[in-house]
């Protein structure tokens, strides 16, 4: 029980470290300083270059090496303290609110890059937590749409029967045969090349519902044919409880639990197919953050090899991956425990 607590708490953290990224990253994700491309993560001192103890933590400004190309040395002159709950640029909390206070940041001029910059000097720390936010924002959106159209499919062919039945799951055969991300590279690959951002993210959220619900329908389908035939149920029926009743207080609760382990399962999936896309272009594009779109960076051999740094999407992707996978085990072990 109280691994499951963690578990619980810390897939939450992660997901209100991204949906709140406005307030923990310290800089603007799109803001650019071309003299800093490629710097290396800002280093935190306790000490200065004099030997001095200092309790509270600060970084040293960034400055190109004059004698080294692609290398950055400390400006010892001037210590900028990492301070908590600082003003810095705006960000909407909400459509129409904005707000100015982040967790933490540095005077300007200094910059504090706890994960390096891009090649056009944007933080790549705040880039992970506002893509983070675009990447999971899509898997748990085309998540609720999968599931929601499987639920209404599946029931209506469980509870009905029939020609009913075999007509929803003769389609959904055919959606589960389908290789869906080769679908998402051809829908994606039709449509015009320069659309915003807001609609290749519609697009994409709507094309993963839509191809997702044959699974999650055919288990509900399942359960639902197995529901009905229980004897309160036929009693309920006899008595002339109405279709609706019968749903909401005898069948639909029996599939709660095949809908939140459907749920763990499907996020990573539909996330890791938004990154997919995004990674080979044909999803969310510059200058918009998203895990898959930074990754794309990753194709010049040079800042694979050199630049470890700009990694760190495909390091959140598997944290993030790893939380599911690991809530869906538990939820798999509660089921078996509860059966038994």
């Amino acid at each position: 029980m109280k691994y499951g607590r963690l578990l619980i708490a810390f897939v939450i953290a992660l997901h209100g470290l991204v949906f709140f990224a406005g307030f923990v990253a310290p800089y603007d994700p799109v803001q650019q300083v071309r003299t800093l491309p490629y710097a290396p993560p800002t280093h935190v001192h306790f000490v200065d270059a004099g030997g001095r103890l200092h309790l509270q933590p600060f970084v040293y400004a960034q400055v190109p090496d004059a004698n080294a190309y692609d290398v950055y040395v400390d400006d010892t002159s001037t210590r900028y303290p990492v301070q908590l709950l600082v003003t810095g640029p705006s960000y909407a909390v909400v459509p129409g609110i904005d707000n100015t206070v982040h967790l933490f940041g540095v005077d300007s001029p200094g910059r504090f890059s706890l994960l390096g910059t891009d090649k056009f000097g944007r933080d790549v720390f705040s880039r992970v937590l506002y893509g983070g936010r675009v990447s999971v924002a899509a898997g748990l959106l085309a998540t609720v749409c999968a599931l929601l159209v499987g639920l209404v499919l599946g029931t209506t062919a469980g509870f009905f029967g029939g020609i009913v039945d075999r007509a929803v799951m003769r389609v959904a055969d055919v959606f589960m045969a389908v290789p869906w991300l080769y679908l998402l590279f051809a829908v994606r690959a039709a449509l015009p090349l320069q659309i915003d951002t807001r609609t290749t993210f519609l697009v994409l959220v709507g094309i993963l519902g839509v191809v997702g619900w044959a699974r999650p329908a055919r288990m509900i389908r399942g359960i639902v044919l197995s529901a009905r035939e229980r004897t309160y149920v036929r009693a309920a029926d006899g008595f002339g409880a109405t279709t609706p009743y019968l749903l909401r207080h005898h069948i639909l609760p029996h599939t709660y639990g095949v809908l939140l382990t459907q749920a763990a399962v499907l996020v990573p999936q539909y996330l890791l197919a938004e990154v997919s896309l995004s990674f080979l272009g044909l999803g969310i594009g510059e200058p918009t953050a998203s895990w898959g779109s930074m990754l794309g960076a990753l194709q010049q051999y040079h800042v694979l090899t050199s630049y470890w740094w700009m990694c760190a999407p495909a390091a959140a992707l598997v944290v993030m991956a790893l939380g599911y996978h690991a809530l869906t085990s538990l939820v798999h072990e509660r089921a078996r425990l509860v059966a038994n």
